[in-house]
């Protein structure tokens, strides 16, 4: 059965509205925020989701963790629709712009000692243990591949600073909530319009208002990636300064 809803119109209705209407109020903040350090921050973590998520979303696809509906995508590159390569682009860029809104001034006074910086990378190193140990059970293979796939980035943005960020940890926190409540919502609508399927094979069956609980993991997680790069690509360029 065709979809009732493309990924091109999930776009239209969902994502770029709202990504119209932060840059439209982003101008508030002129005087408060370093344009150039922010847009550099949004073009680093815009060029990493592309290149790191291109290869990971491709094997869920060619493993059947999601589907998508009969004419629901335009066409493919390298076994990935089109529109989620524009997903990669589009979502860094509406999580930045709220996070621009809410993440304040750059804050000084953190220090980040090189034990620090070891016990940053360990955590992160240990969420991806527990997702590679995930992996190896087929109803939790989607919520093991998130993780797996999680834990390189966060080890890395924990390590650089993970201290400034529990210092920063409200702002970072809405900063990281809104936008995935939002995506939330967005996702359960297009799951329901047909625009794409979560295999029941390779989930938990655990879901909050039909939206299994893989997918709000998988946008806290993309989101804590662009906020932290985000943040924390401010904050060491003032260290620098």
């Amino acid at each position: 059965m065709a979809p009732s809803l493309t990924y091109v119109q999930f776009h239209a209705v969902y994502v770029l509205p709202a990504l119209a209407v932060l840059a439209a109020t982003v101008h508030y903040r002129r005087d408060s925020v370093d344009w150039r350090v922010s847009g550099g921050g949004l073009a680093l973590v815009t060029a990493l989701a592309v290149t790191y998520t291109m290869p990971w979303d491709r094997l869920l696809i060619e493993a059947g963790v999601w589907t998508y509906g009969a004419d629901a995508v335009t066409g493919r590159l390298w076994g990935v629709p089109y529109e989620e390569v524009l997903f990669f682009v589009l979502q860094p860029a509406l999580t930045t712009l709220w996070t621009v809104h809410v993440a304040g001034p750059v804050v000084d006074g953190v220090a980040h000692s090189r034990r620090d910086r070891i016990a940053g990378a360990a955590a992160g190193f240990a969420v991806g243990l527990v997702g590679a140990a995930l992996l190896t059970g087929r109803r939790t293979f989607y919520l093991g591949a998130i993780l797996a796939w999680a834990g390189p980035v966060l080890a890395l943005q924990w390590a650089v600073g993970w201290r400034y960020l529990w210092r920063r940890r409200g702002r970072v926190a809405v900063a990281v909530l809104v936008p995935s409540a939002y995506l939330w919502i967005a996702d359960r609508l297009a799951i329901e319009a047909g625009v794409w399927a979560i295999s029941e094979t390779y989930t938990t069956g655990l879901a909050v208002a039909g939206l299994p609980v893989e997918e709000m993991l998988f946008f806290v997680v993309t989101n804590c990636f662009v906020v932290q790069g985000v943040v924390l690509f401010r904050w060491v360029v003032h260290r620098w300064r």
